[in-house]
């Protein structure tokens, strides 16, 4: 099982859009892949057109268990999407009131690992798309990964913003056996307008070998298919977008090869 979490502490950066496109792509090569969504907004729920403020069973179930994970939970949780061996586990509003109840339980770090090793045997990749803060939902994403991607809006704002991501993944990679590799991704860029290509340069200058070399350009076809509530490679596998994605991926694949 490969596990990858998309997050960045900024939201509209193109978090759900990377985990659905991505994940859409994996699913039509023939791998078994599960999305989870932990961001309490649910994003990733209501793009499959799930309802996060009334779905009965998500992932805040399994933050709900004292002690050992059942083996029957999280296989219970998981929800088809309609698209070929693609599925979610669904985030549910309720995941936002976790973090006053975290300091008390302890141990809520590691709940998606514990579920994850349960699932082990059967998904080949696992896409979880991250909260746009620092919480007990995000250092899960982050304890159970092997891979990060953070996904940057080619603007300042958004730049600024990945700072405090970095400094983030810092503090858990101290936790770690292992640091978690990490690649920033620059997404929604407009070649046509200088505020883009200048905030692209900045991006490459200040975090050099960390950014992915190439960019996810705006498409509206990435919108469309959100819109219609499928992968973007089911809607269009030609358009711009979707192609950067494949390039993306082909770049997080080859390594493992």
């Amino acid at each position: 099982m490969h596990i990858w979490a998309v997050a960045n502490q900024k939201g509209g950066v193109g978090k759900t859009t990377t985990v659905v496109t991505i994940s859409g792509l994996l699913a039509d090569a023939g791998h078994r892949v599960l999305m989870i969504d932990l961001d309490p907004h649910g994003s990733l729920t209501s793009y499959f057109r799930f309802d996060p403020d009334s779905i009965e069973h998500s992932a805040y179930d399994l933050f709900q268990v004292p002690g050992k994970i059942p083996e029957s939970l999280p296989p219970s949780l998981i929800l088809e999407t309609g698209h070929p061996n693609l599925s979610l586990m669904p985030a549910s509003t309720a995941l936002a009131t976790l973090e006053r109840h975290a300091q008390a339980q302890g141990g809520m770090g590691l709940v998606i690992s514990k579920t994850l090793a349960i699932l082990w045997d059967d998904y080949d990749y696992v896409l979880i798309d991250s909260p746009p803060v620092l919480g007990v939902l995000m250092i899960n994403a982050l304890a159970a990964c092997q891979q990060l991607l953070i996904p940057v809006q080619t603007e300042f704002l958004a730049i600024k913003g990945l700072e405090r991501m970095i400094r983030t993944l810092t503090m858990i990679n101290r936790a770690r056996k292992r640091p978690v590799p990490y690649i920033i991704v620059p997404t929604l860029f407009d070649r046509r307008t200088q505020a883009s290509n200048k905030s692209l340069r900045n991006l490459k200058e200040l975090y050099e070998d960390s950014v992915w070399p190439s960019v996810i350009p705006v498409d509206t076809k990435l919108r469309d298919a959100s819109t219609a509530g499928i992968a973007p490679s089911a809607l269009d596998a030609s358009a711009r977008g979707v192609k950067a994605y494949a390039s993306l991926l082909e770049s997080l694949v080859s390594p493992a090869k």
